[in-house]
């Protein structure tokens, strides 16, 4: 199975595809989301003002039953009879009792009769005992109900009054005197099931309902007492609530209410948001459909954008990579006679003529670089010989024996390095250790005058392999070239530095012999390998560093900031390389 590096997916021609598709059909889908959603906001604005007109019209008018009905019983609480009976009743006798009760009772029916929404109306007469009520006639006074109806004209504010599941309206007649009880109570008792058959008619649809709810007395009274269990406890949030929606039971519902500030009522009418959007239902089979298929034709058009153009295309990209890495039998079979036919035939031409080329110059070449590459290393043993014998002479002239055996020692473990093995590279902590024998070695001669600063060698610097010898003859120019001359405070540093992205070797020096354009002018012809240069030992170190690591490795000149020459050496591979 072809397979393609993961974060490479996104920049494939497939994937661009399949973008440009979706770019294309994405407007196209919302635009269809857009037209469902301003369809729906559509239709529920336009049930919203439906249903709060009704709303509205339904308190309006449930207002002026009760302004009815507080016209009728201030009527009644004015009726010369009835305040005749309250006075004048230990007065009466038998017959003319009787006689006011029954007015009582045919004016209370009177009452009752005037509007649908009263279910009974009761007169609690104190001075004479009595309740008298269109339903019971005559009995013994409720003093329950007395003493509650009593403070109505306290409750300006509450036309309404509840007394068990109940609204109820009230006034009183009192005598004038001040702190004494009313003289009777008229207590209009409303009929909950008229109530509620009137609400029931606000209902637009039979899913939706509807309830009544008093700010103060939290009577509550819903058209559809089987589902009050759910939306009991929610009535607050919808009197609250500052928008059409709202989630009761885990059911998404649009409400709509009004509110009458004379009732001191909030009417609220609720439907299940998906009656609302019942007649967008063919809509939103149609918008599935249409998503449906346009998922299947993006499926069907990736699959075939796969098969016929990205997986072909894969197989050329993977023998490429293949190629990159050396291998050339990677003949490509396509037995189509398509676009790609051509280019696999054109790709496997390309290696038979490259693995002709590789045959005839490539292999020539490294064999020459190789060759090169150890003609170059053997130039540097005799040189340091010349220069080691040149010292050794110094000190026998001087005479100076325990120099003479301390140096020849060091000596010996110098040259032991060089003679060991016969391979081209060592580990930069043996090069290092090499190198700081010989600046110990140059310290017999030059401890006075000229002074080592010699790093220790980072840990994450010391498997790293190096060409033999890049060091040492470094830091013998800086001696020949710079420190021998100098009679007092001669300084050598050597540093190390290490990153991501290579590591550095730097050695410098205080001497003052080479001017800028001297430095630059090394450059150059360390930067210039084909032009016809003595092989100078630095040079010969820049081209095997540079042989051995490829372009941006090598040696970099600079002035220093101790004012004398700064040498680089730059080494950038990859850390499979040079990392044991």
């Amino acid at each position: 199975m072809l397979k393609f590096p993961a974060h490479s997916w996104r920049n494939t021609i497939f994937m661009r595809q399949v973008i440009i598709y979706l770019i294309v059909i994405l407007p196209i889908i919302l635009l269809g989301v857009y037209l469902y959603n301003w369809s729906y906001q559509n239709a529920s604005e336009g049930l919203s003002r439906t249903s709060e007109a009704q709303l509205s019209n339904y308190l309006e008018a449930f207002n002026r039953e009760i302004e009815w009905m507080e016209l009728q019983e201030f009527d009644l609480l004015e009726d010369n009879e009835l305040n005749k009976l309250v006075v004048t009743w230990e007065m009466m006798d038998h017959v003319e009792k009787r006689a006011s009760l029954n007015y009582l009772i045919r004016r209370l029916t009177s009452f009752k009769n005037s509007s649908v929404y009263i279910k009974d109306v009761y007169v609690h007469i104190r001075p004479v005992n009595k309740t008298i009520s269109v339903g019971n006639a005559i009995s013994d006074l409720d003093v329950a109900k007395f003493n509650y109806f009593r403070f109505s004209i306290g409750r300006s504010e509450q036309r309404l009054m509840k007394w068990g599941n109940t609204l109820h309206l009230s006034t009183s007649k009192y005598s004038g005197t001040k702190g004494e009880e009313p003289l009777f109570v008229i207590q209009i008792e409303l009929d909950r099931e008229k109530l509620r058959y009137a609400l029931d008619q606000v209902n637009i649809y039979p899913e939706s309902g509807s309830f009544l709810l008093s700010d103060a007395t939290g009577f509550v009274l819903m058209s559809q007492e089987q589902i009050n269990g759910r939306l009991q406890g929610d009535l607050n949030d919808v009197k609250e609530a500052s928008t059409n929606k709202l989630f009761i039971d885990g059911r998404k519902y649009h409400i709509d209410k009004a509110h009458s500030e004379k009732l001191g009522l909030t009417v609220a009418s609720y439907l299940p948001e998906e009656t609302v959007r019942k007649p967008l239902g063919k809509f939103v089979i149609w918008a599935w459909l249409f998503a449906i298929m346009t998922f299947i034709a993006i499926a069907i058009y990736s699959y075939s954008t796969y098969k016929f153009v990205h997986k072909p295309l894969l197989l050329l990209v993977q023998s490429f990579r293949r190629m990159e890495g050396g291998a050339l039998d990677i003949h490509i079979e396509h037995e189509e006679k398509d676009e790609f036919g051509y280019l696999y035939n054109r790709f496997n031409q390309m290696l038979n003529k490259l693995q002709a080329l590789i045959d005839q110059d490539f292999k020539q070449k490294l064999m020459m670089q190789r060759a090169e590459l150890k003609q170059l290393q053997s130039q540097i043993n005799p040189h340091f010989l010349y220069n080691s014998f040149f010292i050794l002479n110094s000190l026998a002239r001087t005479g100076d024996t325990e120099r003479i055996e301390e140096f020849t020692n060091m000596l010996g473990e110098y040259f032991r390095f060089i003679t060991r093995n016969g391979e081209d590279n060592v580990l930069l902590a043996e090069e290092t250790r090499h190198s700081r024998m010989y600046t110990e070695i140059q310290k017999l001669r030059f401890s006075r005058r000229i002074r080592v600063e010699f790093d220790e060698l980072p840990k994450e610097m010391a498997n790293i392999h190096v060409p033999r010898l890049i060091i040492q003859p470094i830091i013998e120019n800086a001696y020949e070239h710079s420190l021998e001359k100098m009679t007092e405070d001669g300084l050598l540093r050597v540093a190390f530095e290490l990153d991501d992205a290579e590591a550095r070797i730097i050695v410098e020096n205080n001497g003052n012999r080479l001017g800028d354009t001297e430095i630059e002018a090394l450059q150059h012809r360390l930067d210039s390998p084909s032009e016809s240069y003595e092989m100078t030992g630095m040079m010969n170190i820049h081209r095997r560093i540079l042989l051995t690591y490829g372009k941006n490795s090598g040696l970099l000149l600079s002035r220093s900031e101790l004012n004398g020459l700064k040498v680089v050496i730059r080494i950038k591979v990859k850390e499979e390389k040079w990392i044991a």
